[in-house]
């Protein structure tokens, strides 16, 4: 259980973005944004509702194996739960017609995320069931979104402005706001910098992917690489590099530049490099190969 919840909330972003640049940039996208949204908005409930963890409001549950050390901060929504509701739901929503099974176990995983979340003893039942309810609603209104946009090419810059702002209004909000200050045996239960860190993170991915998006669209222009032997090792390459970014680039970003503004660097280095950067790398190599 702590593995599928550890991979929920670490690596999971490697599935939309092998879906984007080798199987379907729409089908991609929709995944991708949909989570961007979705963090960023989780990031402005937690931080508002305060709600301390489970074993915080009663010293009778106590969480099972290292999962403590993982769950620091405030308990709801879970943001394990609308990681997975966002980027499997819409994996599976976007992959539905090709790959039916594929998309059932995707859904599968959802709820076997919440589940682990609550087997372990690190969420309550309310933070999880809240935290699938924001990813459905972000995933449906995402996907009404996309089918405005293709009706009215002109409005996805209207659209990306709207989450650019919500991002900054968002950075601001939690910076200025007040967090609780409560003390079990003169230790602080949870440190309002690590939050405000946690804020900057999330709040991050939504403020990069519109740069990331418009970059794409104006300069960018790949499609994607095909479910092709070229095509999947492009994909593999890109998915082994990012997971080596989040592994290794992650601490060196977060250490060098600084507590805040490198939660905040590093999210937008990650959402460039997948929606845009790595992208504008398979379109040269492609075109090399058809040369």
């Amino acid at each position: 259980m702590e593995g599928v919840s550890l991979f929920a909330v670490t690596y999971l972003i490697l599935i939309p973005v092998f879906v984007y640049w080798v199987i379907g940039k729409r089908r991609g996208l929709f995944t991708l944004a949909s989570y961007f949204l979705c963090a960023g908005l989780n990031a402005l409930v937690k931080l508002t509702a305060c709600v301390y963890r489970p074993w915080i409001r009663d010293p009778r549950i106590i969480p099972a194996g290292d999962s403590i050390e993982t769950a620091t901060g405030y308990s709801f929504p879970s943001g394990h739960t609308i990681t997975a509701g966002t980027i499997y739901g819409g994996t599976a929503l976007s992959l539905w017609k090709p790959a039916r099974l594929f998309s059932i176990l995707c859904l599968i995983l959802v709820f076997l995320t919440g589940f682990s979340r609550n087997y372990l003893g690190v969420h309550t039942p309310q933070d999880v069931i809240v935290g699938v309810l924001e990813a459905a609603l972000v995933l449906f209104v995402v996907e009404k979104l996309f089918m405005h946009v293709e009706k009215k090419i002109e409005s996805e810059i209207i659209v990306l402005s709207i989450f650019f702002a919500i991002g900054w209004l968002g950075m601001a909000y939690v910076t200025y706001k007040s967090y609780p200050m409560d003390y079990i045996d003169g230790k602080l239960l949870v440190d309002p910098m690590k939050m405000k860190a946690d804020g900057y993170t999330n709040l991050g991915y939504l403020i990069a992917f519109p740069v990331a998006r418009l970059f794409e669209k104006s300069f960018v222009k790949f499609k994607p690489a095909g479910p092709n032997l070229k095509g999947i090792v492009m994909g593999g390459i890109g998915t082994v590099s990012l997971y080596l970014m989040i592994k290794y680039l992650k601490p060196l970003v977060h250490s060098s530049v600084g507590y805040y503004l490198g939660r905040f660097a590093f999210s937008f280095i990650l959402v460039f490099y997948c929606v845009a950067l790595y992208p504008m790398i398979i379109k040269l190599v492609m075109r090399g190969f058809r040369k």
